[in-house]
């Protein structure tokens, strides 16, 4: 198992703002990873791929397994930072497709981010589709359901964020990091 406490994750499902927050994070200074699977769909609608969401669902899954374990991978030990989705998100997909989900299952059990993980809830009034975001609000609840249960299912306490504006939840992030630093620092 490989695991970095330092490494937390913001999930939820489609559309509840959680790139808006981590930008709002960044701006403050906080280290930020950027989501895997949007970068993946803009790369195969620019190079004509099929690995995507509405075509290649298998090829899609396991770019967005490579990815992730990469992404992972990348991020230095030392110091704070959120990633926007994880590889549990992935797991999360498969079942969402019902493919086999043996190799996910294992990539979460082997790779470990920090115990809290932030979720964003499905939010309706600031829901849109876009380019790479195309199912509607109830697919996007479902998979923010579904979402919430496989963090839980992987051994994550989730901290629910509130459905306010973005300076207000990046604070509500901010103290919650600070919290978790200080108890830290307590149990040494």
């Amino acid at each position: 198992m490989i695991s970095k406490p330092n490494l937390f994750v913001l999930t939820g499902g489609p559309g509840a703002g959680k790139t808006t927050l981590l930008k709002e994070l960044e701006q403050r200074g906080m280290r930020t990873v950027p989501e895997v699977a949007r970068q993946i769909i803009q790369e195969q609608v620019a190079s004509g791929g099929t690995a995507l969401p509405w075509d290649d669902r298998v090829a899609y899954t396991q770019l967005m397994l490579e990815r992730s374990i990469r992404s992972f991978e990348d991020v230095v030990d030392s110091g704070v930072a959120i990633c926007d989705r994880g590889i549990p998100d992935t797991l999360c997909y498969a079942r969402l497709c019902g493919f086999e989900e043996t190799a996910v299952a294992a990539a979460c059990r082997q790779y470990r981010y920090a115990r809290t993980a932030f979720f964003a809830p499905a939010w309706e009034d600031i829901y849109a589709i876009d380019d790479e975001r195309r199912q509607d609000f109830a697919e996007a609840a479902r998979t923010s359901e579904l979402m919430l249960s496989v963090y839980e299912e992987c051994g994550y306490e989730i901290i629910s964020l509130p459905l306010t504006g973005v300076r207000q939840r990046a604070e509500f992030v901010l103290n919650h990091l600070a919290g978790i630093s200080r108890a830290k620092v307590a149990s040494v």
